[in-house]
């Protein structure tokens, strides 16, 4: 056997174990949090779903086994089709805050939403559950804001899109993982089918008084560039997607559903100049984002748009105000006007 044969050997044998490693980590973390049955179940099919893809690798190695690449393919075609089964679905025992789908009605300039969220929150469990139906003058809208709320470090925060009218009301879109009650979020389960989707719509005094006021979070509230036709649009956008989550329910995705990929993905129908970023994904940073896209104001730098949008102890005083949409914007600077073509979120 010639020299270049036993490298392209090796070669191959190499890209093939690192197949093997991708292909049973995957699988290991699949079993362990998607495997219908008790948490050592799980873990127990996860253990061996790994000892069993060694011994395979290694009888195929070692002793040139005729039934360990069957075996493996056979492994992992089942795995495959136990994973294509499992199906999103809206009929769960889900936790108050998300236990309603969005829906709505567009109709010429005038918007009907149904279940918009309105709780009036003391603390993570004592809470008084209000959904409401809401009506929207789309021709009324005033603005539309980024609110980025930190909840663990500098690089992972929740995005929310605020949009004003000259009435001074505000709603909120929010995607967020659909929760079963008693359940935690998980970035790692976000990867893994363990949450669905869902868009929220709600007052300001409850989705971001929330996460400031009971949760302890760090909030900004960035006044996004946009003209009238891409807020109208992008309103728009909100709705559709409400509704067809209302239809067929999806999974949420810590990389490709999460609460900025889709935001941009309904923006880029928009804007389609709009860039993707790994800022998208690092979200404590999508501020920088923006500002760079266009969609700040760029005669403030980004430190000084933190310094004057940090709504953190705004919201704490306010409390639950009826106001409150109106004192936590106080010494926000306003939105420089967009031109034409500059519609981002």
């Amino acid at each position: 056997m010639t020299r270049r044969s036993l490298l392209v050997r090796g070669a191959a044998g190499l890209l093939a174990g690192l197949l093997l490693v991708l292909s049973g980590g995957w699988g290991a973390f699949a079993l362990a949090i998607r495997f219908p049955a008790p948490r050592v179940a799980r873990l127990t099919a996860a253990g061996l779903w790994m000892v069993g893809c060694g011994a395979a690798w290694i009888s195929w190695l070692v002793w040139r086994s005729p039934w360990a690449l069957p075996a493996l393919l056979i492994a992992h075609a089942v795995l495959l089709a136990w994973w294509a089964s499992i199906r999103p679905r809206n009929d769960r025992p889900w936790a108050d805050d998300v236990a309603r789908v969005l829906h709505g009605e567009v109709e010429g300039n005038r918007v009907v939403l149904h279940d918009v969220r309105d709780f009036v929150w003391r603390s993570d469990d004592d809470y008084d559950v209000r959904w409401e139906t809401r009506s929207y003058d789309l021709d009324r809208l005033s603005g539309a804001d980024a609110i980025v709320s930190y909840w663990s470090g500098k690089a992972i925060a929740h995005a929310m899109l605020a949009f004003g009218f000259d009435d001074g009301r505000h709603v909120v879109f929010s995607v967020e993982i659909r929760r079963k009650r008693h359940e935690a979020f998980s970035e790692v389960g976000g990867f893994f089918r363990q949450f669905e989707l869902i868009l929220i719509a709600a007052e300001e005094r409850d989705i971001v008084r929330v996460r400031t006021n009971v949760r302890g979070e760090d909030a900004y509230i960035f006044p996004l560039r946009m003209t009238p036709e891409a807020m109208r649009s992008l309103f728009i956008s909100y709705v559709r997607e409400a509704n067809a989550l209302s239809h067929a329910a999806r999974f949420y995705n810590t990389v490709t559903s999460n609460c900025t990929t889709i935001v941009y993905r309904m923006a880029k129908r928009i804007d389609g100049a709009l860039p993707l970023d790994l800022r998208l994904l690092l979200t404590g940073y999508l501020p920088e984002y923006l500002r760079d896209a266009g969609a700040l104001d760029r005669r403030l730098s980004i430190d000084e748009w933190r310094a004057r949008g940090r709504i953190t102890a705004r919201a704490l005083a306010a409390g639950a105000d009826e106001d409150f949409s109106a004192a936590i914007r106080r010494g926000v600077p306003p939105a420089q006007s967009g031109s034409s073509g500059e519609a981002t979120a």
